[in-house]
């Protein structure tokens, strides 16, 4: 999914492309990576970026792709959510996404999250959808799809750790998306059993 933010009116409108977030829970563990690159139109303007945030003294992990000031206003968001409902990630992202949907400031906010904790793994959108995956992987930003796709195919073909699918699957991505590097991030939590 491409994220398009107009920074410009006019024939000379900018556009903004958002990055590749992958999160994959495997085998008692979850990782979430993302790449670094920032994109203005068709330059690079950045490419090393840091898309990944742990919260809650690290024991949640938050991704973000879109629009960079939008992104930062959700995280914000979404950590004091989950001091209103401490232990319990999926309410907080739900009151978050409830938020989202019907606060006529937010609703303009162009952007999209993953979070996980170490029982659940969640896209959340300003549709006000939060979505936990039945394979535990989800990919968001422009490059998300080809992260998809790569780390479904490693976790039914390879033994390897949540974080190695995660660091394969973006460096795949990064290979066929042009607005995803391969300079990559990746944090692992344990998760519970």
């Amino acid at each position: 999914m491409t994220v398009k933010t107009s920074l410009f009116h006019g024939p000379f409108a900018m556009q903004f492309h958002a990055t590749t977030i992958l999160t994959v829970r495997q085998n008692g563990q979850v990782a979430m990576g993302g790449d670094g690159q920032v994109t203005l139109g068709s330059a690079v303007m950045k490419a090393d970026a840091s898309k990944i945030r742990r919260l809650v003294d690290g024991s949640v992990l938050c991704g973000f792709a879109g629009a960079s000031a939008d992104a930062f206003a959700l995280l914000e968001r979404f950590e004091a959510k989950l001091k209103d409902y401490p232990q319990n990630m999926p309410r907080a992202a739900t009151e978050l996404a409830k938020e989202w949907r019907m606060d006529r400031a937010l609703r303009r906010l162009e952007a999209l999250m993953t979070v996980a904790d170490s029982k659940s793994t969640l896209l959340v959108s300003g549709t006000g959808d939060v979505i936990q995956p039945t394979d535990g992987i989800v990919g968001i930003g422009s490059g998300g799809n080809y992260a998809i796709a790569a780390a479904r195919a490693l976790t039914q073909n390879t033994s390897l750790s949540a974080a190695e699918i995660v660091q394969r699957s973006l460096t795949i991505a990064g290979e066929i998306d042009i607005y995803t590097n391969t300079n990559i991030v990746v944090e692992e939590l344990e998760c519970s059993k």
